[in-house]
């Protein structure tokens, strides 16, 4: 399955809501999306709702923003799948992101 990936600007920021699976094969079309993103980002959201799966490589492109964002104005996730939430945990991504249900 691929990964769709859905922008929605607002006042605060830019929600991104991804949908599918974010994996090896589709972590390099988020990457870019977020390279046109970020530059004038105040915020942002990742809208995990839809998202079914997340590799090693899309653990990656959330590390790397992560790091970006938090010197602007930072960066959330919300409604974050039970399975995606198990990685989150065994890798010890809890830790350090924001992550509200």
């Amino acid at each position: 399955m691929n990964l769709k990936i859905e922008k929605v600007p607002a006042d605060t920021g830019i929600t991104v809501a991804l949908a599918g699976r974010l994996d090896t094969s589709t972590a390099p079309e988020l990457e870019a999306e977020l390279e046109k993103l970020l530059p004038t980002a105040a915020a942002l959201t990742f809208d995990l709702a839809n998202l079914e799966y997340i590799s090693s490589a899309g653990l990656r492109v959330i590390l790397k923003t992560q790091k970006e964002m938090s010197r602007k104005g930072g960066m959330r996730l919300i409604h974050v799948p039970e399975t995606v939430m198990e990685v989150f945990d065994i890798t010890g991504f809890v830790d350090f992101l924001t992550i509200e249900n």
